[in-house]
This record gives structure tokens, sequence and C-alpha cells, in this order.
């Protein structure tokens, strides 16, 4: 019985945006490549060009032999456990293509493995020609040298060179139209940005006295009206089905308003200690106007400098923005081109904002952020940040 391995991937620039995917067949024995295939998809989400991947190279596969074993290996967790099982499938645009998927070969003849990004560059560099065709690129076939009735290889590789030809002047003339539009700006594609998507826990009982709640006090949970929060959070992201990944900061209520979302989209939590609020030391538990009375000169020099510790060896919202920084480039190295959903806290999500847009430290204090709010930032290869939202509280309307 003749393996095949198949390997695939998706991507959309903008979640949903201009999307493609790409999928390779290999040998499982020989690791020879035996077909690749590309499509641009128009606009979708990357949940959905990934799954057209994974689809297309099933197919691919089937089409080579139906009764051979395959192996697929993704970089999309998602797809790799819901196909394989163990997570629910509950977006209305994935099911079909899941159900789909899952009816190219019999069961049990299909396993999944997931890989790292870096392993998955072939499918990724295929998914990006498709993107970057923005329509010109067509399915590229490689049969093997003893494959009865198809093309001989010399003639797919001329018409992989006229699609690279077709698909080089799509680029030339997007960029070209780039510059008259906006003459001085760099008309580079920096691909898909990692996009996180920060949504602050729901309501504690400390929440609506503005009580100082950090990393040291007393991990409270959410109230009543925090989970009733958390669910329509969860709601309003399912129906706008780009998130791909879950962090939460380790405290109690962030892992509760995530566990709400996850349910909701079927995708497990990451735990990520650099996520946690900042410790406002001995401050924890009191309101700002109990913090004055007590601690006055802390407090002024605390609202003064950003190197100044809360009472009792708190944290600094220096040592905060350090400890965030360092998180967010793990993160988008981790993520690149992915859609992830980071449930943290006020301190963090305003760090992120204010180094995104190169704010000053104070620019902390002048940061609205409501209890199940959702920001979002999206980082470019190039090192570029841009905020796309602040504090949106539409989906805790009734």
């Amino acid at each position: 019985m003749r393996e095949f391995i198949v390997e695939a991937d998706g991507g959309s620039r903008g979640n949903p945006g201009p999307a493609g995917y790409g999928s390779v067949v290999l040998d499982a024995a020989t690791g020879e490549t035996l077909v690749e295939t590309y499509e641009y998809l128009g606009v979708t989400t990357n949940n959905v060009a990934e799954y057209r991947g994974l689809l297309a190279g099933l197919r691919a596969a089937h089409d080579l032999d139906p009764a051979a074993r395959v192996h697929v290996r993704m970089d999309s967790k998602l797809v790799v456990e819901q196909m394989s099982g163990r997570w629910k499938i509950k977006h209305p645009d994935m099911k079909p293509l899941a159900l789909e998927a899952g009816r190219v070969f019999p069961p049990g003849q299909v396993t999944y493995e997931w890989i790292p990004r870096e392993q998955n560059k072939r499918a990724d560099r295929l998914a990006n020609e498709a993107m970057d065709s923005e329509g010109s690129a067509s399915s590229v076939r490689k049969p093997t040298s003893g494959e009865a009735g198809t093309e001989a290889p010399v003639d797919v590789r001329a018409a992989k060179a006229d699609a690279d030809v077709r698909t080089a002047k799509a680029d030339a003339d997007v960029h070209a139209a780039k510059a008259v539009a906006a003459p001085g700006w760099a008309p580079a594609d920096m691909g898909a940005p990692a996009t996180f998507v920060l949504l602050r826990h729901g309501e504690t009982p400390l929440t609506p006295q503005k009580r100082f709640s950090g990393s040291g006090g007393t991990d409270p949970s959410l109230s009543d009206i925090g989970r009733e929060q958390a669910e329509r959070a969860a709601e309003a992201l399912a129906r706008r089905g780009t998130i791909q990944h879950i962090l939460a900061s380790p405290l109690t209520r962030t892992r509760q308003t995530a566990a709400a979302v996850a349910e909701r989209l079927g995708i497990e939590v990451t735990v990520e200690d650099g996520l946690i609020e900042t410790d406002f030391g001995a401050w924890e538990g009191l309101t700002f106007g109990e913090v004055r009375e007590r601690y006055p000169d802390d407090l002024t020099k605390w609202l003064a400098d950003p190197e100044a510790e809360p009472t009792g060896g708190g944290e600094s919202f220096a040592a905060t923005a350090t400890r965030i920084a360092a998180t967010r480039d793990k993160l988008v190295a981790a993520y690149a081109g992915r859609t992830v959903l980071l449930v943290t806290h006020v301190t963090p999500i305003k760090t992120f904002v204010r180094l995104a847009l190169g704010a000053p430290p104070e620019s902390l204090f002048r940061m609205e952020l409501s209890a199940a709010s959702l920001s979002a930032v999206a980082y470019y290869a190039d090192g570029n940040a841009s905020v796309r939202l602040l504090n949106d509280t539409s989906h805790l309307r009734p």
C-alpha cells in the first residue's frame, strides 16, 4: 500500500481578506514531491483557507491512489485537532469543509500531525504565491516519472513558468497602482500580520468598586455579571470567526473568561504567564482614594515616574512594559500571520497599545478600558504595528 504525506497551509491578508492555499503531496517512502497545488480564493478567513488547502491536498492524493494511506502535516492546530476529532467544529463556515475533507478517504486511512510553521515552508510558500497572484494563479501538478497519461515534466515546468509570469505581471500592476495612489509610500507587501485581539476579562466583585486588582492580590473570580460579559464576548468572537488561537493570563478571572470563548469556538486555551496583570503591592484591594490617603507620597511618585513601584515592592509600569514587550516579541514570532486572542488585564492591554503607538508612559492614564472590552493590534514583518481597535464594548449591549 502506498503512503503519502500531505502538507497544507492557507492564509488571509486581513482575516477576512485576500486569501489562498497551498498543498504538497509527497511520497512517504522517498520524499519525492508528487503534486503541488495552490489557488487564490478571493476574500475569506485564515481558517477557511487552511481547510481549503487540506481539502485540495487530500483530493490530489486521492487522484494519485485512492487506496493509499495519508499522513497530513499542518501548522494549524485548529484544523489538526478538529479533524482528529479532539476539538468540536462549531463555526458554520468550517463544518461543511471539514465534512467534505473527511469524506475524501475512508475513515482510518488519514492521520493528522501538527508541525511548527517553519516545518511547513513548502505549503506556506505556495499559499503566499496564491495570495500574491490575486486571481492569476492556477493549480500546478508535478507528475511522477513513471506515471502514465500525464504531461511531460517539461510541460509542467512551462506551465509553472507561465503562471509565474502572470503572477509577476499582476504584482507589478498592483504595486504600480499603489505607487500612483500613494506616492512616496513603500509598496512592499509584508504579508499577513500577526494580529492580537486583546480581550479584558469580565467583571469581578472588585471591578465596579474600582479597586486595585493585580497579580499580588486575592485572585478573584468573575462575578455573575462578569460571566455574562464573557459569554457575550464569546458570541461576538464566534460571529467574527477569525480567532485561531487563545492565550490567557494565569489568573482566575482571565482563565474563566478565556474558557467561555474557548467553549464557543472549540479552541484550546494556552496559559501565558507574560500576560499577567501588574503587581500593585500593598495597594491591592484598595481604591484610588484609599491609596492616596494611606500612601500619598508613593502614589505621587507612581503617577509621575514609570520606574516608581507601588508601595510594598509592586511592579512598576516600566517593568510591566519590559515584560509585555518580551511577551509580544515571542508571540509575534510564534504566531506570524495568525489571529490570536489574548485574554488579559487592563495594564497589559494598555501597554500593548502604548508600545504599538510609540506613546509615552503617561498615555496609560488616558486610555479607557472597560471590563470584557475588545482591542486589537496587528504586527507586520517589518516590525511596524497598527492599532485596529480599542475598548470596543458594542457586544455587551442588550
